[in-house]
């Protein structure tokens, strides 16, 4: 099969960031189509409708003036072959419908445990407080745990006071119970299909689920997730009685207290998945649009398998240019989270938001940088945060800056924009080639044979042991879907059973070194590039190999580089679309955050 270029040339719609607009002030048609044409005239041809703070009480959540407003903007999409998701919520995180599930019925809202010294307690009606254990803590003393209504909220789209800033909050909804969810649903995701289904499938390719979280926003000092019939389902989930552990989630000095909490927390994931996201997916599946979105926590895997286009975010500047959590720390793994599951569910798509909260210091080249991160990882659809509708007075400062529009850099998107198409369209038609599996838990991801892979440029997927429960398969590697194993490198304390003959490697027991001489990096080097980060991927029927390569780093990389193919080689410009036939690329040459992108044509 030959490969078709023309993609890569001049990029599809299919490949364009997807930005969240903020719809943040009051709306007007004629605004609306002016920004979404200068949105197509700079190379974005996607969105994501982000109902926002700062909009009038007029267009109040799900309000019929603002679906008035949804219709004019998906029809002017139609219209010009752009693309749109929507987002369920009024504002975050998603579940509560702006207060509505819980104005619909007081026994959904939030709960959580509390912990409380016997003695000090004040028990309320059985509806809002009801103890459920006496506990004793090894060090002394005797506590009550009580479940019961949290002090937690949402925020809100409409401002209090605008002149002070101040925001209009909402009660925040149950997440974990089952009755509470199937309300959300119906209040919105039915909704949106009765006011905009003739757009599913087509110009509707999605619904962005954001940050849902058993405690919401919460207030309640010392609350720990739950539900009234949580230590039932823990008990379930884990196979034995949780009581005698109880305390572990509030006393550290308790004996394996953090042991304890995971499984605690596993269990919270566990039901989450069962009442909040299954529902939300099959409702998607069944309507012919994808879930989309990210859960709350950056290395939340688990919950990714329920997203037709599983996804991650980074916000307040987790990750930067020459700071070590861009490879260490739980938002270190996001990216690769994300595209391990949709590689594993035979996802086309993955996505990230990006850029959300990092202040108005950002510059052009910050932003660049975090798509470039993003992309290496195996990241396809990117969403930057965000593109304001609105600057006026103190929506400015809302969780800033805007990317887009009204950045300082806007004349120059369109080659910034067809250039991660590029780079896009090339992630989602190519199949990785990777030998390496990192062990990790549903709700808990390490980092330090990451880190140590990507520094040696070997590429990873991200595994969990529910994978290796459901599909993996030993034969002359650990099969895990489409994927093949050579080596599974697990990191203390995330231990599992594995088939027999799966090639475990456990990172920490022998040098690094011995790892690396035995596995096939994507590329070779005359010695260590620490900043070099690459992916191989197969297309056009395997016959054609890509190789990306980022430099990370902020100095000039220069090595001498031997693929581990031969045959007609490509160099593709991700920049411009050009590509050119050259004989050979023995000596690698890349400035700071600059790309290589080299295709060989293995003849057959």
């Amino acid at each position: 099969m030959r490969l078709d270029l023309s993609p890569f040339k001049i990029p599809s719609s299919e490949y364009s960031q997807c930005p969240f607009w903020f719809w943040n002030d009051a709306l007007e048609e004629r605004e609306i189509v002016r920004q979404m044409a200068d949105f197509r005239d700079h190379g974005v041809e996607a969105f994501v409708i982000h109902p926002r703070l700062g909009l009038p009480k007029t267009s109040g959540w799900l309000s019929e003036e603002l679906f008035g407003f949804m219709r004019i903007a998906l029809e002017e999409a139609r219209k010009h072959g752009m693309w749109v998701m929507l987002y369920d919520e009024g504002m975050y995180p998603s579940g509560s419908s702006a207060g509505q599930v819980v104005a619909s019925d007081a026994r959904f809202h939030a709960r959580g445990l509390v912990c409380e010294r016997v003695g000090e307690q004040e028990e309320g009606g059985p509806l809002d407080r009801r103890i459920l254990r006496k506990i004793k803590r090894q060090g002394g003393g005797e506590f009550y745990v009580i479940d019961q209504k949290i002090d937690s909220v949402i925020r809100g789209l409409h401002y209090h006071d605008e002149g002070k800033g101040e925001e209009l909050e909402h009660a925040a909804a149950d997440l974990l119970n089952p009755a509470a969810v199937k309300c959300f649903i119906d209040l919105v995701y039915e909704r949106f299909f009765k006011e905009l289904g003739k757009y599913f499938g087509t110009t509707v390719r999605g619904i962005f689920t954001d940050e849902p979280n058993p405690l919401g926003r919460v207030r309640t000092a010392g609350a720990v997730a739950g539900t009234s019939d949580i230590l039932e389902h823990v008990a379930r989930f884990i196979g034995r009685d949780f009581t005698p552990f109880l305390a572990t989630l509030w006393f550290d000095d308790e004996q394996d207290a953090l042991t304890h909490r995971r499984l605690y927390n596993e269990a919270i994931a566990a039901r989450l998945d069962e009442t909040y996201y299954q529902p939300l997916s099959q409702w998607c599946a069944n309507h012919g649009v994808a879930l989309a979105g990210h859960p709350a926590r950056p290395d939340d895997i688990g919950h990714l398998r329920h997203f037709q286009i599983p996804g991650q975010d980074i916000v307040w500047r987790d990750i930067e240019p020459g700071r070590t959590t861009a490879l260490e720390g739980a938002p270190s793994t996001m990216a690769k989270a994300a595209a391990s599951v949709a590689y594993h569910e035979s996802r086309t798509r993955n996505l990230n938001e990006f850029a959300g909260a990092y202040g108005e210091s950002l510059t052009f080249e910050e932003l660049q940088w975090l798509a470039s991160w993003l992309i290496i990882r195996g990241c396809n659809l990117l969403v930057p945060h965000a593109f304001y509708y609105s600057l006026r007075g103190v929506r400015r400062h809302e969780r800033p800056p805007d990317v887009g529009p009204n950045s300082a850099w806007w004349a120059e998107y369109k080659t910034w924009a067809d250039f991660t198409r590029r780079l896009c369209w090339l992630n989602v038609i190519g199949q990785p080639v990777c030998e390496v599996a990192i062990l990790g838990g549903a709700i808990e991801l390490p980092w330090r044979a990451a880190k140590a892979c990507f520094e040696n440029q070997v590429d990873f997927h991200y595994v969990t042991a529910r994978d290796i429960a459901s599909s993996a398969v030993v034969e002359d590697c650990l099969c895990i879907g489409p994927g093949r194993y050579r080596a599974i490198l697990i990191e203390q304390g995330y231990e599992v059973e594995l088939p027999p003959g799966a090639p475990v490697v456990k990172w920490g027991e022998i040098p690094p070194q011995d790892f690396f001489d035995r596995v096939t990096p994507v590329v070779r080097l005359d010695r260590p590039a620490a900043s070099l980060r690459c992916r191989h991927l197969l297309a056009g029927g395997g016959n054609y190999h890509v190789f990306l390569m980022f430099n990370e780093g902020s100095e000039l990389l220069s090595r001498e580089i031997a693929f581990p193919v031969k045959g007609r080689m490509m160099r593709l410009n991700p920049l411009t679309g050009n590509v050119s036939e050259h004989e050979s690329l023995k000596y690698l040459q890349l400035e700071a955050h600059a790309w290589e992108v080299v295709l060989i044509w293995e003849s057959r």
